[in-house]
C-alpha cells in the first residue's frame, strides 16, 4: 500500500509540475511576463540549460544522466521502504517528484523551463518541480540534524549516567 500511495504521490506532483509548464508555454511565452501575489512575483518564461541557479549551464546530458541515476537510485530505496520514518518518506516523494518533473524537460527540450520569478529580491527563476526538491530537501536536512541532535544527547545523558 505504501508503495501505491508513493508512486501516486509522485505522478500527482509530476503532473502538476507538467501541468504549469504547459500553461507558462501557451500563455507566458507568447504574451510576456505578468506578476501575481500582489506583485512580489511574476510568470516569467525563461529556458534554463543549467541546474540551480543556472549552475552548469549547457551541460543538459551531465545533468541528465546525474538526475536519472539519483531518481533510480531514490525510487528503488523508496519502493523497498528503506527510509526509516513516515517523514523521511515525504521528503524523499518530494524530491523525486521535482526531479522527475525537471528531468522530463531536460529530455524532451534540452532545458528546463522556469517561470517563478521573484521580484522583492534578486533571485533565480525557477519553477514547481524546483520548489518540490527544495521543500523535501531542506525538510530532510532539518530532520537529520534533529535526529543527530537528538541522539547526541542521548549519548551525553547516558555517559554522564555511567560518571555517577
Amino acid at each position: 500500500m505504501f508503495q501505491l500511495l508513493a508512486a501516486a504521490a509522485i505522478l500527482l506532483l509530476t503532473a502538476a509540475d507538467r501541468l504549469t509548464k504547459h500553461l507558462v508555454v501557451s500563455t507566458v511565452k507568447v504574451d510576456g511576463p505578468k506578476p501575481f501575489l500582489f506583485g512580489l512575483f511574476q510568470l516569467r518564461y525563461v529556458e534554463n540549460t543549467g541546474a540551480a541557479f543556472s549552475s552548469f549551464s549547457h551541460k543538459t546530458t551531465l545533468l541528465t544522466v546525474v538526475t536519472v541515476v539519483i531518481l533510480a537510485v531514490g525510487l528503488t530505496l523508496l519502493m523497498l521502504h528503506k527510509f526509516r520514518s513516515s517523514f523521511v518518506n515525504v521528503c524523499v516523494v518530494l524530491v523525486l517528484a521535482g526531479g522527475l518533473g525537471n528531468v522530463i524537460d531536460r529530455i524532451a527540450y534540452g532545458f528546463v523551463v522556469d517561470f517563478i520569478e521573484p521580484l522583492f529580491i534578486d533571485f533565480a527563476v525557477f519553477n514547481f518541480a524546483d520548489c518540490c526538491i527544495t521543500v523535501g530537501a531542506i525538510l530532510l536536512i532539518i530532520y537529520e540534524l534533529r535526529s543527530l541532535l537528538t541522539e547526541r544527547k542521548k549519548t551525553q545523558a547516558h555517559g554522564n549516567d555511567h560518571t555517577n
